[in-house]
């Protein structure tokens, strides 16, 4: 039988369903937009933006902030130490 897994040293950080999903299509898609990321994880705005900040506090993603016209875009990317935590 195989040793016991320790769940304890999982990083909480990482391991919420939003970041978690927030983080794997980062590393699957590339960078996304805030609305790329609010539709295919189907959470609301203010749900998904204080994940990401958190995300982006821990320095596991960056944030690009631009002006498309006269509306705001936030891309986002996936840094190494996201993919380290992961």
């Amino acid at each position: 039988m195989g040793s016991e897994v320790d769940f304890n040293s999982l990083d909480t950080v990482v391991h919420g369903p939003v970041r978690l999903g927030i983080l794997t299509l980062l590393q699957l898609d590339g960078s996304l937009d805030f609305t790329a990321l609010k539709k295919r994880l189907n959470v609301p705005d203010g749900a998904l933006g204080s994940n990401l900040q958190k995300l982006a506090d821990e320095g596991y993603i960056a944030v690009k902030r631009e002006f498309v016209g006269k509306r705001p875009r936030s891309t986002y990317r996936l840094l190494p130490g996201g993919r380290a935590a992961m």
